[in-house]
């Protein structure tokens, strides 16, 4: 894009821009503060009071939507480069992530931020005027600065602590929490009068609920579009506001050019001085993850500053990405993780070659000496999902390891195949085996007792700590002896008397954060810190005197660029034969195939459900890992996938991945038409509710009159259509349908409906409709969405959903 062609003429005040199709195009002062989730915006800040002085700085602001894709980012991006060159260097570079936002960024908008829900339409209609056809419910939070975001319609949105708007078009309520204060109840009314102004020409009634009891017209209104509420409110969300001792935990690094390399290193900690900056360099001063800064010295060269940009973006990804791996899988492929490591996990030691459940205090603590069984449960697209790893010490015998196979394919068993089974090596643990263990894996080299329980060792050990967060952290033991330290890390030098944690010169404050929680795992001893070269002579003399050490600065390890690739596997007189698939897709996976995937950091043994060959697997992996011309690691791990289980680190090496593919085994007519029977069961519902609907409106009183009126209107008025993500108007079948379950039906426990043949059933249980029995809550644990959402689904998927869950 032109930016030149493209920008009008810059004056004060405020200026914004979206992605519209790979392109930046102005936002209409009247939408300001509304922002959509799946787009990116630019903003600029122009001051323009008479108090601003001559050459003061502009503010620059890169916006990200919570379900913004790459193109849009990238698009924002360039934009966002291209203009700060075309204004100059007056200006303030911000990035912004939804929900994040700075306290500069959330000034502009008075009295409150909207997100709204999708894209944009391309005729770029941000805000529609006088519309009144519309359903939705909005979260409103905040103090000072106050956001609304569009949530779903239920009960189950609620808290205690929030406000939330029931916008039903001409008629508008707020609902105030018990929990909320007075300030918090005056801002969050001041945003819906913004609202009614801005989108209904000031022509919607307001209702507020302050008190439900003293309410009743309005809780009528309510209940009839959320359905009757059934159990209490959940409690008031913790803040997560940033205290300021968190904002004073400061780093500041320097970034630099060192030939052809960019260096970043930690340059100091508080207190920090203004001549520690120079004015040919560029900075990264990280507040504790609260805000990043990066600052630019005047003569500092191009790369270095795009460097630094993008080295301050990397921090904050890390904590923001992985809320995107479960819809993501691209993303959850390229980091390994399939989620975040807060499920489920249960571990198993191998012990006269049979599984002994480990305690789990000892859960992180694995020794060289044997092998180990650590099963992770978690939930994704409503499923529940399971990873098995097989972790293998490098002191295990042939016999241990043989056992270790033989008892994960009798969990398989009991887990009815379902899971996917990670061969993995002492010492090269994928990224989410060390995120399961929140950064308290210990690696010990004696060999475990009973239960997992470590024998007695040398009353001198010493521990190498690795990592900077509890995600990537884990520690092993090492020889005890001075050539086992490195300047980069940390260490950890037990004795009988004392613990010695040693710091090396270029470790830095993440890192030296998690070694100090490694220690209570490790130690209870009196715990010393040392700086390296300034040692006491007891720490030399436990280690048996010094000796030379690694002291270089260690760089970067670069992850290779690497193309993965599949392959269809065959035996031919016991040899292991390949042929690749170039460009390959889903379709490219047959039943009765076992596919080779090398994404270089794993290796994924697809297994067909009919393949014959499956337990020769993991031999071929191993075979293939030995005779790879650029001499593979025999350590990577080796990853067993069964079709119909794909977790996310698998499918997201796809270009598109169908998760229902092999599930459904209805006829073709069935896929096209739905069943007849389910089409006529919703038919009733939907009657059933609307009949209910009906009966539920107020027959005295003006707020129902006015609600009636309301409503009525919602119907009646403009054809136009709001452009933001999903239709107002499809989901009303849907919402319908979960007013139901709580109205109509009784609410019954799970387990008298999960798994239960048709007589066992409670007595007047429809047993083709017996997910409707579910509470709201039930429901949305068990299929992972909310019935709104699954009642949208096309009928044969939710008809799979309810065999895989056990509701068919």
């Amino acid at each position: 894009m032109d930016i030149g062609k493209g920008l009008p003429a810059i004056q004060g005040g405020l200026h914004i821009w979206i992605t519209e199709n790979q392109k930046m195009v102005p936002v209409p002062e009247g939408a300001y503060g509304n922002f959509f989730e799946e787009r990116c915006y630019v903003i600029l800040h122009v001051p323009q009071s008479p108090k601003a002085t001559q050459g003061a700085s502009s503010d620059l602001h890169y916006w990200v939507g919570k379900q913004a894709g790459a193109e849009a980012q990238e698009t924002a991006a360039a934009f966002q480069q291209r203009l700060q060159e075309e204004l100059g260097g007056q200006t303030v570079l911000h990035r912004e992530a939804q929900a994040h936002e700075s306290d500069c960024f959330c000034s502009y908008f008075r009295p409150g931020i909207i997100y709204r829900k999708g894209g944009l339409a391309s005729d770029l209609k941000h805000v529609e005027t006088n519309f009144f056809n519309i359903q939705r419910l909005l979260h409103i939070k905040g103090r000072k600065h106050v956001s609304a975001t569009e949530v779903e319609l239920s009960w189950n949105s609620f808290n205690k602590g929030d406000i939330f708007l029931l916008d039903l078009g001409k008629m508008m309520i707020q609902w105030n929490g018990p929990k909320t204060s007075i300030s918090e109840k005056a801002r969050g009314l001041a945003l819906t009068y913004s609202l009614r102004d801005r989108e209904r020409g000031g022509r919607a009634q307001i209702g507020v609920v302050d008190d439900e009891a003293k309410a009743p017209d309005f809780m009528q209104i309510m209940e009839a579009v959320l359905g009757r509420r059934v159990g209490s409110l959940r409690a008031a969300t913790p803040s997560k506001d940033i205290n300021q001792l968190q904002k004073s935990s400061v780093r500041l690094y320097h970034v630099y050019e060192k030939g052809k390399d960019l260096v970043v290193v930690e340059l100091a900690t508080p207190p920090l001085t203004q001549d520690l900056l120079q004015e040919e360099d560029v900075y990264i001063l990280d507040q504790g993850g609260f805000k990043i800064y990066v600052w630019q010295g005047r003569m500092s060269s191009l790369q270095e500053r795009k460097a630094a940009f993008s080295r301050a973006v990397k921090l904050i990804h890390v904590k923001l990405d992985v809320g995107k791996l479960h819809t993501q899988p691209e993303l959850a492929a390229q980091l390994r993780m399939v989620d975040d490591g807060s499920g489920k996990v249960e571990v198993w030691c191998m012990e006269d070659l049979h599984r002994q459940p480990v305690d789990p205090k000892r859960h992180g603590q694995l020794c060289a000496g044997n092998c180990y069984l650590v099963l992770y449960t978690y939930q994704r697209l409503g499923r529940v999902q399971y990873i098995l790893y097989l972790w293998q010490g490098h002191k295990a015998t042939a016999d241990e390891i043989k056992a270790l196979n033989s008892n994960a394919e009798e969990l398989d068993v009991m887990y009815g195949g379902a899971l996917v089974q990670e061969h993995v090596t002492m010492g090269s643990e994928p990224p989410h085996f060390l995120a399961i263990f929140q950064g308290q894996l210990v690696i010990f080299q004696e060999r475990a007792g009973h239960h997992g329980k470590g024998q007695s060792a040398s009353t001198t050990r010493l521990f190498h700590v690795q990592g900077t967060d509890s995600q990537n952290t884990k520690t092993m033991e090492v020889p005890a002896r001075a050539s086992s330290l490195n300047s980069n890390d940390i260490f950890l030098l037990v004795t009988a008397g004392v613990c010695y944690l040693w710091f090396g010169k270029g470790c830095n404050g993440d890192q030296r954060e998690m070694a100090r929680v490694v220690v209570t795992v490790i130690s209870k001893k009196n715990e010393e810190t040392v700086l390296e070269g300034q040692e006491p002579p007891h720490f030399w003399e436990a280690l048996g005197g010094r000796a030379p050490y690694p002291s270089k600065k260690r760089l970067p390890e670069e992850v290779p660029r690497f193309q993965p690739r599949l392959f269809e596997c065959s035996s031919q007189m016991g040899c292991l034969v390949l042929a690749e698939v170039v460009f390959f897709s889903q379709e490219d996976l047959d039943k009765y195939d076992i596919m080779l995937l090398d994404t270089w950091q794993e290796i994924f043994l697809w297994l067909g459900e009919a393949a014959s060959e499956w337990k020769e697997a993991v031999a071929w992996g191993q075979e293939y890992l030995k005779t790879h011309p650029a001499g593979r690691s025999p350590a990577t791990p080796i990853v067993l996938v069964k079709q119909g289980h794909e977790p996310p680190t698998f499918t997201g090496w796809f270009f598109t991945w169908d998760p229902y593919k092999w599930t459904s085994h209805l006829s073709h007519k069935e896929v096209v038409e739905g069943s007849p029977a389910a089409a006529s069961t919703i038919s009733e519902i939907t009657a059933e509710v609307n009949n209910f609907r009906l009966s539920r409106w107020p027959a005295n009183g003006r707020a129902g009159a006015v609600a009636l009126q309301a409503l009525k209107g919602s119907q009646d008025s403009s054809e136009n259509e709001l452009m933001r993500g999903p239709k107002s108007g499809g989901t009303r079948t849907s919402s319908s349908v979960s007013s139901t379950s709580a109205t109509i039906n009784r609410v019954l426990r799970r387990e008298q409906l999960m798994h239960q043949a048709a007589e066992d059933l409670p007595e007047g249980v429809d047993p083709a409709r017996r997910e409707f029995y579910l509470s709201d809550s039930d429901f949305q644990d068990i299929f992972g969405k909310s019935k709104e959402e699954f009642y949208s689904m096309a009928t044969w998927r939710q008809q799979q959903e309810k065999k895989q869950l056990g509701f068919f």
